[in-house]
């Protein structure tokens, strides 16, 4: 088996299309090459939309690089070393964000004829549904966001929800009920806003709307509080996962039953293997699991996962709406006006960054463009 011989990252800072809100406008990209003994090289990615960016860059050009040289390049032998070599930093959250990186690099090698079938594809396509960091919008600009979702034939739709004021929110949902019409299903979306008692409230006036799932409505480690709000609103999905690093805090959630739907985020796991492991556990508990964001990627496991599953769009922030990828490649993904996504037919994980744009936005150690 080849070895690991080089690791090399460099951080972006690249500006979102659509701004996520006044203090949202711009995420940062962590682009890591592994290098092995062999002469093969693979590309992976960390990222982080608000902090954290530069913080997982420093992190692999110090202590996983210098603990990476010199291991089998193996997806998984890789990953458990450097995991234990990194926990007492954290178990989870940045050094997961940043091993997500060389996890993905060696996935690119390992995955000739591509991510799907490395892992295993299991279908064709998987159904799409449109997101927004919308909670800034205008009611009437919400509205035109969701036909512009329905315009391009998604089965989905997701909006934020949290307000001050419970009975903007209701009127927001609503709204956008009216555009979607009955046969779309619609997601909400709280970010970890409400406390106990106001997730059980907001739960209730959103059932005539007809909620598909809510999403993270309280802190996402309270695993308690979940199972309690699970039993205190039946019939209402709850989903959760998207701040959940590691396999053993998301078997907490499911041995606690504190949540229907798991989203894992690939890289905030820590990439491609322990997302696999999740969703294994996700396999036994019989809870489906749906990737969070990164419809590049994500969309190739979610062709993989033993349950169906749906792959989020956020409006304009996927890598090629960015302008990240490089448009001569063939494309990871494509999403059809049927609103199904398909994996492409290129090697690896089909993830080619455009040259041009890396060099224009890639940080120094300032922290300003080079």
């Amino acid at each position: 088996m080849s070895a690991i011989a080089e690791v090399r990252s460099s951080v972006h800072r690249i500006p979102l299309v659509r701004p996520w809100g006044p203090h949202t406008t711009h995420i940062h990209l962590v682009v890591t090459r592994v290098i092995t003994d062999d002469g093969r090289a693979g590309t992976g990615f960390s990222w982080a939309p608000n902090v954290g960016g530069r913080a997982a860059h420093a992190l692999l050009e110090s202590d996983i690089r210098d603990a990476a040289i010199g291991l089998p390049a193996h997806p998984a032998v890789a990953y458990d070393r450097l995991w234990w070599h990194l926990h007492e930093a954290g178990r989870g959250g940045l050094t997961t964000i940043a091993l997500a990186a060389v996890d993905l690099a060696l996935w690119d090698l390992r995955a000739p004829a591509g991510l799907a079938e490395a892992v295993g594809r299991r279908r064709d396509a998987v159904p799409v549904y449109g997101s927004g960091v919308n909670r800034h919008y205008t009611v009437d600009e919400l509205a035109d966001q969701a036909r512009r979702w329905v315009g391009r034939g998604l089965p989905a739709v997701k909006i934020k929800v949290g307000l001050a004021d419970l009975d903007e929110d209701v009127a927001r949902v609503a709204a956008v009920r009216r555009v979607i019409g009955p046969g779309v299903r619609l997601m909400l979306d709280a970010n970890q806003l409400w406390d106990l008692p106001r997730a059980l409230r907001a739960i209730e006036a959103f059932r005539p709307y007809d909620p598909y799932w809510i999403e993270e409505p309280l802190p996402a480690d309270d695993v308690q509080a979940y199972a309690r709000l699970r039993e205190g609103a039946p019939g209402v999905p709850i989903a959760l996962g998207e701040n959940t690093h590691t396999p053993w805090q998301f078997r907490d959630l499911l041995t606690a039953g504190a949540c229907d739907i798991l989203q894992p985020n690939v890289v905030r796991v820590g990439g491609v293997t322990p997302f696999l492991r999740i969703a294994d556990l996700a396999r036994a508990f019989n809870v489906p699991v749906h990737p969070h964001l990164l419809p590049e990627l994500s969309g190739q496991l979610a062709c993989c996962l033993p349950l169906p599953a749906m792959v989020e769009d956020v409006e304009d922030a996927s890598f090629a709406a960015l302008g990240l990828l490089d448009t001569a490649a063939p494309p990871p993904v494509r999403i059809g006006d049927d609103g199904l996504l398909r994996p492409g037919d290129g090697p690896g994980l089909g993830l080619r960054f455009d040259a041009d744009l890396l060099k224009s936005t890639r940080l120094d150690d300032d922290g300003g463009n080079s």
